[in-house]
């Protein structure tokens, strides 16, 4: 009897085993080369992977492990219910959430963790949802390139586009999915500290250095000749370590980790930034590392903070390394098609048809963007033939919305919650299209 209560349990487990194993055992290898697409989908999956294993794990997604952590440990649920809560005032809730993706240049990826730990410290589903998408999807730095290359009108459009948007469809999200007042159950590890919460100005001043060490160290090459970005990205790097330096003092004093620790993990760094001057990336990693240590090796609130960090990290990155090569192995990578011929896409978005809004739109929500790589891609396909509404579409639905996104938002709301709001994208985004190809196409 308890054999069988065993395996009525283990059944599926068994079933998906069994059909790896097959998968595995009898993987056509040797006729892949007879098939150029399925090869060109196999080494696009493993491409798309490396590419962004290298240029977004470390840069992007460890860095806000680290910000959702100290979301989780730090930052009070009663700031979090009063700013962004279900019960907090509309216009404040909404616009806090709104106007954040201003301030963070992420990608759709990026910004899980961050909206699981507010979600899980208690924002109200609506505002969550808003910031979700506001997040990849307003990016100053991207509506500026995107009205610099693709025209003045469609980065208008983008701008105003998905500002309303956050706040639309966080308010469908909240009328149709209420959420108690109390917070979501949460598995991130609990605060430890017995102290009284910090000022809110200390919070305010921690937290944005976090931000701005994410936002710095991301801050690609900008394409408009404006004195400004040129200036910050010539410099994007001495900001990054003027802005690490104050985190390790903030560390010490604030939040009393060993001053000799601290001490050695800066100078190492240090040394790397000279002596690997041309790959900054070595000394960022050795920051990482060095916080990893830190806080790992300390106690309470800090020890707290690595482990609501690693916390996220085993249950965000997995998912998003399969949805990367699942979506390299059938959209591929820029440049180089996979199983779905880029041509069949650049043939169904050709004028401002529904059909052709609709398929740009949904193209975009499982496509992958990087942050600001939407914009070249957009070009391509308008030189093809892209109709004006098509492209506003794929804009808005796009860098908000991809198949790695979806399967993380997944684990953290559920399966109903995550496509009625993909579906609420989708729709939305292919209505905007409609309108201003009518208008502007």
């Amino acid at each position: 009897m308890q054999g069988s209560t065993f395996w009525q349990g283990q059944w599926k487990s068994l079933l998906t085993i069994v059909a790896v194993f097959l998968l595995c055992f009898y993987l056509p290898i040797e006729q892949l080369q007879q098939w150029p697409r399925l090869h060109a989908a196999f080494w696009n999956a493993l491409y798309l992977v490396r590419w962004y294993a290298q240029e977004h794990v470390i840069l992007c997604l460890v860095p806000a492990f680290f910000i959702a952590g100290a979301i989780a440990v730090f930052l009070s649920q009663e700031a979090v219910m009063k700013y962004l809560g279900a019960e907090a005032p509309k216009a404040l809730a909404y616009g806090v959430a709104a106007v954040s993706g201003t301030i963070l240049a992420v990608c759709s990826c990026t910004v899980l963790p961050l909206f699981a730990s507010i979600y899980r410290r208690g924002a109200g589903l609506g505002p969550a949802i808003a910031f979700l998408y506001s997040g990849p999807a307003i990016n100053v730095l991207a509506i500026i390139l995107t009205a610099r290359v693709l025209g003045l009108s469609l980065g208008i459009a983008r701008a105003i586009g998905a500002i309303l948007f956050s706040v639309v469809i966080g308010l469908i999200m909240q009328a149709l999915f209420p959420s108690p007042v109390t917070a979501p159950a949460a598995t991130t590890a609990p605060l430890v500290s017995d102290e009284p919460p910090r000022p809110l100005w200390q919070q305010v001043i921690f937290f944005a250095v976090l931000v701005g060490i994410l936002v710095f160290a991301n801050w690609a090459q900008p394409t408009t000749d404006a004195p400004l970005w040129q200036a910050i990205a010539l410099g994007k790097w001495w900001l990054t370590g003027f802005l690490a330096l104050i985190l390790s003092g903030l560390l010490v004093y604030w939040y009393q980790l060993s001053p000799s620790k601290v001490l050695l993990v800066v100078s190492v760094t240090a040394v790397l930034a000279w002596r690997f001057a041309s790959v900054p990336l070595v000394a960022f990693s050795a920051g990482i590392v060095g916080l990893g240590w830190l806080t790992s090796t300390s106690r309470g609130d800090a020890k707290a903070w690595f482990e609501s960090t690693w916390e996220y990290a085993q249950q965000i990155l997995p998912l998003l390394l399969l949805g990367v090569l699942i979506a390299g192995a059938l959209l591929g990578r820029p440049g180089s098609e996979a199983l779905i011929p880029s041509q069949w896409i650049t043939q169904a978005v050709g004028g401002n048809s529904i059909l052709a809004n609709f398929v740009a739109a949904i193209a975009g929500a499982f496509m992958y963007f990087a942050t600001l790589t939407e914009v070249p891609i957009l070009q391509g396909l308008l030189a093809n033939g892209m109709g004006q509404g098509p492209a506003l579409a794929l804009l808005l639905a796009g860098p908000a919305l991809s198949l790695p996104n979806m399967l993380v938002i997944r684990q953290i709301i559920g399966w109903r919650k995550t496509m009625t709001y993909v579906a609420l994208v989708v729709l939305m985004a292919t209505l905007s299209g409609i309108g201003y190809g009518y208008f502007w196409g």
